[in-house]
């Protein structure tokens, strides 16, 4: 049997789909961050969600989580070595967004 290899786009939504994957992407590329502060930096995510998002992300290898020996414990998010690979899809996704905000403000202007 042949096993047909997804479209490389449904592939991308896949493993990026979702309203807060990109947007968690999009914090870590600045710094690692703990979970309170993507919780902060992403007001509107639920707790269950975010968690839920970061076990995806990790299990695709976009993330590492990393676990500090301390009491409490501390873990960190952050982009992975292939994550980083995604640095230049989100920044011309950046880059298209602002545009198309631009382009509906003008046109609403008008």
């Amino acid at each position: 049997m042949i096993h047909q290899l997804e479209c490389p786009v449904e592939t991308i939504l896949h493993v990026l789909g979702g309203k807060w994957k990109p947007m968690i992407l999009w914090q870590l590329i600045q710094s690692s961050k703990r979970f309170n502060d993507l919780e902060k930096l992403i007001p509107d995510v639920s707790q269950k969600m975010l968690s839920q998002h970061l076990r995806d992300l990790e299990r695709e290898g976009i993330i590492d989580r990393t676990v500090y020996p301390t009491v409490p414990p501390k873990v960190e998010y952050s982009l992975s070595e292939y994550g980083k690979t995604l640095i230049p899809v989100a920044e011309v996704m950046c880059a298209w967004g602002e545009n198309h905000n631009k382009r509906k403000y003008e046109d609403s202007a008008s």
